[in-house]
């Protein structure tokens, strides 16, 4: 087939097959180290965080944000630069996590969702919703700190127990403050698809009442809940 033929078949008017080829310049390395490979989507049953990529140091800020676990990759989205994160087990964590990272260093963060799994929306935070169905007497183990838990990321419920959470409002600084009251480790978990402080966990409702009574009386939202509806995200985010 010649070059005029060709160029009909794909639409090539006449004039530009008559006009001499120009060399095509070299793409810049910056350009060509830009460009990135396509997001690939959660497996069954996983859910994932995109996170707007907007900044030379989001991917160090979310290192330094998420468990040492997570897994971070650099893709396009629909034409936009995000930072994949993977793999949250449940909508509540990654609902937790996106909302957490929001707040903590101002990045915009989405849930992407398999398609089997339950419909997933990012949603704001809330007031500590009233706790319910407290066991009614505290188990034999000794009172302390959460028991157990494991150091790779596995996020799962605290067990049973008294949990108080602290309501940040959009200051994850208000970690340290709290960590001066309880003098110890402030942990970060989830409960209600919502990011909370995690001040006390205990096997002692007395002890976590009175911590209950101590934030309250230092200005803080606080809310004493069964600990079993509780997933803890990381264990200290006061430092």
């Amino acid at each position: 087939m010649s070059l005029s033929a060709f160029g009909m078949v794909l639409g090539i008017s006449q004039d530009l097959l008559a006009q001499p080829l120009m060399p095509q310049p070299l793409m810049p390395p910056s350009l060509i180290a830009q460009a990135l490979p396509t997001c690939q989507p959660p497996q069954e049953n996983q859910f994932l965080l995109l996170v707007l990529n907007q900044r030379s140091d989001t991917q160090t800020q979310l290192k330094q944000l998420l468990p040492a676990s997570a897994v971070l990759t650099p893709c396009d989205y629909l034409s936009n630069s995000v930072v994949r994160v993977e793999g949250f087990s449940s909508a509540e964590i990654a609902n937790a996590w996106a909302k957490y990272i929001n707040d903590r260093i101002g990045l915009q963060a989405f849930v992407a969702r398999s398609a089997n799994s339950a419909i997933v929306t990012t949603p704001s935070l809330a007031q500590p919703q009233a706790p319910t169905a407290l066991p009614t007497s505290a188990p034999t183990s000794t009172e302390g700190v959460p028991r157990s838990v494991p150091e790779a990321y596995n996020p799962q419920p605290l067990g049973t127990g008294y949990a108080v959470l602290v309501n940040y409002f959009n200051r994850p600084e208000a970690a340290a403050d709290v960590g001066q009251i309880t003098a110890g480790a402030v942990g970060l978990v989830a409960y209600n698809q919502n990011p909370y402080l995690l001040a006390i966990y205990t096997n002692s409702e007395t002890s976590a009442a009175s911590m209950l009574r101590t934030l309250s009386d230092r200005g803080f939202t606080a809310v004493m809940v069964d600990s079993r509806r509780v997933v803890l995200l990381k264990r200290n985010v006061a430092n």
